[in-house]
């Protein structure tokens, strides 16, 4: 799992580029990334059924964005690939965890979460959507982190801007989206994650010390 939080761009994980509708340099993650920072910049991901939370600490000015697309791996107690922010229960926490260790406190966290479409036919038999939207909620009720906004469920594929020092998001929805580019990145994806799983299945990898 790659996280950045300052200038440097990683060797690998987040691309950061200049974005210049905004004015800023912007962070795209994909599938099983997350980003933290405390800079004037954006963070941006494209949602199918996958969700993103968006949390942030106002008063530290820091935050960040993950992307999952499931809550949790079918397997118990392994880490795939030694890569977590796969599966939402340990996305949530490496953001959470991060964000601490950049000074944020919990007890200051808000939230947004988006996502959770049903575009992936294969994905929609199971309520794969359904399953992130419940989990996410879940999840930042049991750490007593405020949902303050969220646009869940739907049909439509979602291109999301978090503000990581304001927690200011902007949310797209693709309508007229004229290629498959999502649908084939998140069947893929999904796809590689049935075939670690199973490949690992009855493993037993501790995540934190």
């Amino acid at each position: 799992m790659i996280r950045q939080n300052t200038a440097a761009q990683p060797e690998s994980g987040p691309r950061v580029y200049f974005d210049p509708h905004f004015g800023c340099d912007a962070a795209k993650i994909l599938p099983g990334e997350y980003y933290v920072s405390e800079r004037d910049m954006v963070i941006v991901t494209v949602l199918g059924s996958c969700v993103s939370a968006c949390l942030w600490d106002d008063v530290r000015k820091v935050g960040g964005m993950n992307h999952f697309m499931l809550p949790h791996s079918g397997a118990s107690g392994f880490d795939l690939f030694g890569e977590s922010g796969r599966y939402g229960v340990y996305a949530m926490e490496l953001l959470i965890n991060e964000l601490i260790k950049m000074g944020a406190q919990k007890n200051r966290l808000k939230a947004k979460v988006f996502g959770a479409g049903s575009v992936l036919e294969s994905l929609s038999s199971s309520n794969v959507g359904e399953r992130n939207a419940e989990f996410v909620a879940r999840f930042l009720a049991t750490e007593r982190i405020p949902i303050i906004a969220s646009d869940l469920l739907d049909v439509w594929p979602r291109k999301v801007y978090l503000f990581p020092t304001t927690g200011r998001v902007l949310v797209r929805k693709l309508k007229t989206l004229h290629n498959d580019t999502i649908v084939t990145r998140e069947r893929t994806y999904s796809s590689e994650l049935k075939k670690v799983e199973t490949a690992t299945a009855g493993g037993n990898v501790e995540l934190f010390a």
